[in-house]
């Protein structure tokens, strides 16, 4: 542990800085937040980690200032539906599969793309 990593007053770091996995408890990174089923809403981290010699910080966020998840309304879940249907679906057989395709690069999707275009649809 470097001597610039432990800053717990933010005199050098701006906010309270803590060497990687000595954050005191009740705070949290915004990915265990999810895990939470929290979000950090509209606040600010409220201190930070360093890792790997100063190189990667992860920011936390206070546990007891985190907000519960948006539940998505129908109408925002059939958009999020139809635009993944788009990536997913091949535009020449029209078969849509559990991955998104190359639509950009290929054109379609794997079968149509050896045949040239030619594939059916089963």
């Amino acid at each position: 542990m470097r001597a610039c990593d432990d800053d717990p007053e933010g005199r050098e770091h701006g906010i309270p800085t803590y060497p990687w996995r000595q954050v005191p408890r009740g705070y949290a990174t915004k990915r265990q937040l999810a895990a939470l089923g929290l979000r950090p809403g509209s606040r600010q981290p409220v201190m930070q980690a360093l890792c790997r010699g100063g190189r990667r910080v992860a920011f936390f966020y206070a546990i007891s200032d985190a907000l519960p998840k948006r539940v998505p309304t129908l109408a925002q879940e059939e958009a999020l539906d139809r635009a993944m249907a788009a990536r997913q679906t091949c535009p020449h057989c029209r078969v849509r599969y559990p991955y998104c395709l190359p639509l950009r690069t290929v054109g379609s999707c794997a079968p149509c793309a050896d045949s040239g275009g030619l594939a059916q649809a089963a």
